[in-house]
């Protein structure tokens, strides 16, 4: 991995006071803890030098989003679990720019030596190879097709996709193979690949998700600063809707005591748009999660924040993550239950209890006739 000299995507200059304790706009993150693999703390800022070095009326810049190259060998990641409904899946990227206040990927970036803080938003490991990777991949003799799922991790439209294009490459190696993919995101750039896509539908090989956690867009700006804002997300779905490409809306996270109340305006919107299906997830926060939300709820809705972390508390047993298989994403206890029942009853109400297509693999081919002459 290596850093490629690129730094971008400043938020046009803006500037804000220094990090570490106040929130920075367009950051989700408070603070940049050190991660928990790591034995030497560098602290850039604190509240005394801040204090004693700049007046009310000075500021210092924003951190800038810096891009490292990675030099994987390899772009297809599986897994066994029962949880997760897709076993491959490839991530272009690594750390995630619209910097979602909760996002369970955070923890992640702690093994590469970042924090799962302000790090996870500005350094984003980037793997420029990764079109020719699956190429490579979907050509061997040993790929059995399956549908593979872009992103498992991070967000592959994030706003690093703009400037790179991998998820647009990746897809368009998919529509060669015609081997099917399975999408989510939260931002509206999806759009840009609709040709694409199509190309795929017409294999029925391709379905999308687009979340919106949310329909108020100031607290948006706050809990997911870079995504595209809400009415944009939604017209994101009408687009694909009116394309013929499935989809659908992830409702990930619902926030107990934050954005539950919101189940039914977001799944009513939803299928006005043209979704077709409703899924969710609830919150949890892993490892050093818990203290990075809870210092965004003290910064950004303290008034709410015992009551939010005691319900994520009473759906995973007493803590505010439980890594159970069948638990981990829907909670378990009588508020997981009202979640659960209310979503279901809302999902059937506005008519989004249908599932998605089944993804098809029979239309599997090798362009360049390798895949295919092993075959006979």
């Amino acid at each position: 991995m290596g850093y490629d000299g690129y730094d971008g995507y400043d938020m046009g200059q803006e500037v804000q006071r220094p990090y570490g304790s106040v929130p920075l706009k367009g950051r989700g993150a408070v603070g940049n803890p050190t991660g928990r693999f790591e034995a030497i703390a560098i602290s850039e800022f604190t509240d005394s030098d801040w204090a004693e070095g700049f007046s009310d009326s000075e500021f210092q810049p924003l951190p800038q989003t810096r891009f490292w190259t990675d030099h994987s060998k390899r772009i297809i990641t599986t897994n066994d679990s029962p949880d997760i409904a897709f076993e491959a899946s490839v991530n272009p990227y690594r750390g995630c720019e619209h910097g979602c206040s909760y996002c369970y990927a955070r923890p992640y970036h702690e093994y590469l030596g970042f924090s799962a803080g302000l790090d996870f938003e500005r350094n984003i490991i980037v793997k420029p190879e990764a079109p020719r990777l699956l190429r490579a991949a979907l050509s061997a003799k040993s790929w059995v097709p399956k549908p593979i799922a872009i992103s498992g991790v991070t967000d592959c439209y994030q706003p690093a996709e703009r400037r790179f294009k991998l998820t647009r490459g990746c897809l368009e190696v998919l529509a060669d193979f015609r081997n099917p993919v399975a999408m989510i995101t939260k931002n509206a750039l999806i759009t840009r690949d609709i040709d694409v896509l199509q190309d795929l539908a017409r294999y029925h090989a391709v379905c999308v998700m687009v979340s919106v956690t949310t329909l108020d867009e100031a607290l948006v700006e706050k809990l997911e600063p870079r995504t595209s804002r809400p009415h944009r997300r939604l017209a994101a779905i009408r687009a694909l809707s009116d394309a013929g490409i499935p989809v659908g809306v992830m409702m990930g996270p619902i926030i107990p005591g934050l954005t539950d109340h919101e189940m039914a305006p977001v799944l009513q919107a939803a299928a006005d748009a043209g979704a077709i299906t409703a899924n969710y997830t609830l919150l949890r926060l892993a490892h050093g999660l818990g203290d990075l939300f809870a210092q965004w709820l003290e910064a950004h809705a303290p008034m709410r924040k015992e009551r939010v972390l005691n319900h994520v508390r009473g759906m995973h047993g007493g803590r505010l993550n439980n890594n159970t298989f069948g638990r981990r994403m829907r909670g378990a206890g009588h508020y997981a239950d009202y979640i659960r029942q209310w979503f279901a009853l809302t999902r059937k109400r506005v008519g989004l209890d249908a599932s998605m297509p089944v993804l098809s693999t029979a239309h599997f081919r090798d362009p360049a006739g390798g895949q295919q002459l092993s075959l006979f």
